[in-house]
């Protein structure tokens, strides 16, 4: 009868092998699988189409690279309301607002972001720039050609209310730097701004809802506009309808984006807001903020559309008007400039 060896060797091996895939099996199923995130983006009224775009393209991005499905909300309306809503307990992951001076008063009445935000992504912040134009009905009936135009007399101006949005803010400081260079002084630009906002009909608390006085309401001969919501209307409502006047001066609109860093981190977000943000300034996102009419930070891109956007002189918020701290102090704060011309207008 043969008999066999009993290799207890070979067990042991066996023994061994068996209790790493049962405890590497333990392990795997009490690893929870990756979660989905939802992140919540608070922004200003004219970003509607880029973000409705771009959310998707970085999802599938997040998702390549990770694993991860992300879903980002979209809450859009005048800039300076949106940073009142955050002020007040609206929870956004991150916040893409018209001007820096919104991002900062959440800083200062929340502490819920870093006071040094603008130094987190290039470019202070800003992945892309605009600035403010003038939209005409077509054939452009009251002739206007600059800033000169829109204080003459039947001349019926909208624009929004630089109270709650941004781009309302943009306009005024455009207008006002055109009235200092052309008439000397912060008196006579004073003078000049008291004189549009005269002919001014409507002031819609946002850009958009200055759009839609202007295009379907069908109120007013000139609409004072961001770069991209007048291209954005020749696109969507047609170029027989409405003619862009590009201004021998306007102002550098710069868009800020940031975190929040309170809501990041008590809803562990702050990686893929990150992230969200730091995409915006890839070549691919570059292209696509160009698409959607805003001037790309990144030069070699801007440089891909040097047909659509044409050189003006651009006057800057911090060279010409001291930072938006002091801009907000003087102009649009309590009882400031705005505030006084609006009273003095009521009064006539």
């Amino acid at each position: 009868m043969k008999k066999y060896r009993f290799d207890t060797h070979a067990v042991r091996k066996g023994l061994a092998l068996f209790a790493f895939l049962l405890l590497s099996a333990v392990l795997l199923a009490a690893t929870p699988p990756k979660k989905d995130v939802t992140l919540l983006n608070v922004s200003y009224d004219p970003t509607r189409e880029l973000y409705a775009e771009y959310n998707k393209v970085f999802a599938e991005y997040y998702k390549k690279k990770t694993g991860i499905t992300v879903k980002i909300n979209q809450s859009h309306a005048g800039s300076g309301g949106q940073a009142r809503s955050v002020i007040e307990g609206n929870e956004a992951d991150v916040v893409t607002l018209a001007l820096a001076f919104d991002i900062d008063a959440i800083v200062d009445a929340r502490k819920i972001i870093a006071p040094d935000w603008l130094t987190r992504f290039p470019h202070n912040s800003s992945p892309y720039t605009s600035t403010i134009v003038f939209l005409v009905r077509k054939g452009n009936p009251k002739n206007i050609k600059d800033w000169d135009d829109l204080v003459k007399a039947g001349v019926n101006v909208i624009t929004p209310d630089p109270k709650t949005s941004g781009g309302a803010r943009w306009n005024y400081l455009a207008a006002w730097a055109y009235g200092r260079k052309k008439y000397g002084g912060e008196d006579k630009a004073r003078d000049f701004v008291k004189k549009l906002y005269a002919n001014v009909s409507v002031l819609d608390p946002g850009a958009r809802g200055s759009t839609n006085t202007f295009v379907q309401r069908g109120l007013g001969d000139v609409l004072l506009a961001w770069e991209n919501e007048a291209y954005l209307i020749l696109k969507d409502l047609g170029r027989g309808n409405f003619d862009i006047v590009t201004p021998s001066l306007s102002i550098l609109a710069e868009p800020s984006v940031t975190y929040v860093d309170g809501i990041v981190n008590k809803r562990g977000t702050k990686d893929v807001a990150i992230d969200y943000l730091q995409y915006l300034y890839t070549a691919e996102a570059q292209r696509l903020i160009g698409k959607h009419y805003y001037r790309p930070s990144n030069p070699a891109i801007l440089a891909e559309f040097k047909d659509l956007f044409p050189n003006l002189e651009l006057v800057t918020i911090d060279k010409d008007f001291g930072g938006w701290r002091a801009a907000q102090k003087l102009h649009f704060g309590d009882n400031g400039v705005f505030d006084q011309i609006i009273t003095e207008l009521k009064k006539k």
